[in-house]
């Protein structure tokens, strides 16, 4: 039978092991040896908006780093606020790890009411660390935005024939340093921060 003494020194034993393999996990994560794993793989149409402060961008704009995107609008009664929130989230902890070179880009889905002006009072309403960051994109037909969505991120965007609303997706999408959307993530109730950080973290040392 074995005592008490073997049984303790057993499971001290394990304990052992399991903290130098977490301490081990830790400082391979820390050093690096997270490996993104993309899940999709569709290019972003060229395009040249207009983003909140009147100024041109285009898809070059965004070349040699990753970026997160997302589709909303100003009007939006529904999900537009907590994915903008949410995303206000997922910037404080880009910072918080010492991520930089980065942009989050949010196309208006309703480019007539969403001017440049709109769109920058729209943010100002969010406590926002780095607002440079932002490019928050108008000056395009409706019609353009779904196709564009569809075709660039495999993205529902639809006029509601009855309301002043406008359906759309609510993901965050993750875009490679070459204009490559290579994953989504859930951008309302259930949004992977850590996740997407680690993501962005990987794919900016590329």
């Amino acid at each position: 039978m074995i005592s008490w003494r073997e049984v303790y020194t057993l499971l001290r034993r394990k304990w052992i092991i399991l903290v130098g393999y977490l301490v081990i996990s830790s400082l391979l994560t820390a050093c690096g040896s997270y490996k993104f794993k993309p899940e999709m793989s569709i290019d972003v149409q060229d395009f040249s908006f207009t983003n909140q402060n009147n100024e041109q961008v285009n898809l070059d704009s965004f070349k040699g780093k990753p970026w997160l995107a997302m589709f909303i609008f100003t009007n939006c009664n529904s999900i537009c606020p907590p994915m903008t929130y949410n995303m206000t989230d997922v910037q404080k902890s880009l910072e918080d790890e010492g991520v930089k070179d980065y942009q989050i880009v949010a196309f208006s889905v309703d480019p007539e009411v969403d001017t440049p002006e709109v769109l920058k009072n729209y943010l100002k309403t969010y406590s926002v660390v780095d607002d440079s960051k932002w490019q928050l994109l108008t000056g395009y037909k409706q019609v353009y935005i779904e196709q564009f969505a569809r075709k660039s991120f495999n993205s529902l965007v639809k006029n509601d024939p009855n309301s002043d609303q406008v359906v759309h997706m609510s993901s965050f999408y993750l875009v490679n340093a070459d204009g490559v959307v290579v994953k989504d993530y859930d951008g309302t109730t259930d949004v992977p921060v850590e996740t997407i950080v680690a993501d962005m973290k990987a794919l900016s040392k590329n």
